[in-house]
């Protein structure tokens, strides 16, 4: 059974969407090196950086925050697919995937993964096209997740990938790193900090395929 760990690591000088997001910041309050009795730090950082989950009221005045959402959302079967082209995905080429009917979650693995290793913020990312998250938003599905820090193209007028999954109830997961992940079916477990009230949380994510019998 192989088990990928798809979650960016969270580090002073990481980038951040449009470098505004404020970064991590792990400071310690005490340390043993000092005398104390043990070492313990405060972390800082926005709630949408690195891997992290979007919920509803991150767009809709009066959604359901982080708490609220659902469990099955975030644990269970997961496609990943492959886009090598260049331009915002659209709904024309997700039918290109002939993905299963039964498809619950789906991760989406682009060139962005390069960006991961620049600590500068890429504002040409992949995203979906505006047609892709109406598409997507009739499927029954319960999370869509990309391998950058939006789902959509870079200070979107409109938010309309956004507005379409989340007003569908569709959790939406970004900042993956689908590098060392090939294109198939796999298991996932998305775990976001329960932290009540917030529109998003970091996340760790893990995906790991079926073992062999």
């Amino acid at each position: 059974m192989a088990i990928y760990d798809v979650t960016v690591p969270l580090r002073p000088g990481m980038p951040t969407y449009a470098g505004t997001e404020p970064g991590p910041s792990l400071e310690f309050h005490s340390l043993i090196s000092r005398g104390d009795s043990a070492n313990v730090s405060v972390l800082s950082l926005g709630s949408h950086t690195g891997t992290h989950v979007d919920a509803p009221s991150h767009f809709i005045e009066g959604g359901g925050a982080i708490e609220s959402l659902p469990l099955e959302a975030l644990v269970g079967p997961a496609w990943v697919i492959e886009y090598e082209g260049e331009s915002h995905i659209t709904a024309s080429e997700l039918e290109l995937y002939g993905l299963p009917p039964d498809v619950k979650r789906l991760l989406i693995k682009t060139p962005n993964g390069r960006f991961w290793d620049d600590d500068s913020f890429h504002s040409d990312f992949i995203g979906l096209a505006g047609d892709a998250g109406r598409w997507l938003a009739v499927r029954g599905l319960l999370l869509v997740g990309i391998d950058y820090l939006s789902i959509e193209q870079f200070r979107s007028p409109t938010h309309e990938v956004h507005l379409a999954l989340l007003s569908a109830g569709i959790v939406i997961l970004e900042g993956l790193d689908l590098r060392s992940v090939p294109a198939g079916r796999y298991n996932m477990a998305c775990a976001p900090l329960r932290v009540v009230g917030a529109e998003g949380s970091p996340a760790r994510v893990f995906l790991w395929d079926e073992p062999s019998r």
